[in-house]
């Protein structure tokens, strides 16, 4: 009997999050699970653009996190979650690394034009919000269109963080956090000025059977510890 009422009251809650946010919300999630028995949270991590398709043509999720303002306006404009209930919940910073072993430097969007940079990574514009922002710096940096037979093109920040550490690739664009996940394998170039603040927007999903399971989770990201946890992995307030 006590079997079936702990399973009575157990309840799944799914958060659909931007791959940058693996480890923070993986902290994240432990912390809360630990402060919320009978509770227990399946993340789906990826690209911010392909995760608010998924839940726009229905899949069960109760969360979402969005590593860029865009895609998540998107969902509302869809009705996949409301526009009241979108908050702001950390922010990012976009920069260029290099393989730890490069023996090149670079100090501007320009310098990717030497000779000696034969590719570079970054994610897909149209899904990734780390692509985005990067086709937006170089076009405003007058570089983009020369650029494109040296870009390879990837589906999200950790997989353009991969190809920089196996030295795939001579540069990459990912966020800060990403960078700082393997200080002892990539070295920063610099910062990437953006047009627009990088912001980490979260919302409950307008079709969540576990909403007030939901709120609590977004309302305990936002929280002190939730935040601590965020700045611990490189993300910004």
């Amino acid at each position: 009997m006590l079997l079936c009422c702990a399973s009575v009251g157990a309840a799944d809650l799914t958060v659909s999050a931007a791959s940058s946010l693996t480890q923070a919300f993986q902290e994240i999630g432990a912390q809360f699970e630990a402060q919320h028995p009978g509770t227990q949270l399946k993340f789906n991590f990826g690209a911010s653009g392909a995760l608010a398709q998924q839940i726009i043509h229905g899949a069960p999720v109760d969360v979402f996190a969005s590593a860029d303002t865009d895609t998540m306006d998107k969902a509302v404009a869809k009705a996949a979650v409301h526009a009241a209930d979108v908050k702001i919940f950390t922010t990012n910073r976009l920069v260029l690394v290099m393989p730890v072993s490069a023996k090149h430097t670079m100090k501007q969007l320009s310098d990717l034009k030497k000779p000696e940079v034969k590719r570079f990574a970054m994610g897909v514009p149209a899904s990734v919000p780390a692509g985005n922002y990067t086709q937006g710096a170089l076009e405003k940096a007058g570089v983009w269109t020369e650029l494109q037979p040296k870009i390879i093109s990837t589906q999200n920040v950790r997989q353009t963080l991969d190809y920089v550490v196996r030295g795939e690739v001579d540069a990459g664009f990912v966020y800060a956090s990403d960078a700082q996940l393997m200080t002892d394998k990539v070295k920063w170039a610099f910062v990437v000025p953006t047009a627009i603040p990088i912001q980490y927007p979260i919302a409950k999903v307008t079709s969540s059977s576990n909403a007030r399971e939901a709120e609590k989770f977004i309302a305990f990201v936002q929280s002190a510890l939730g935040q601590a946890v965020l700045k611990k992995h490189g993300f910004g307030q």
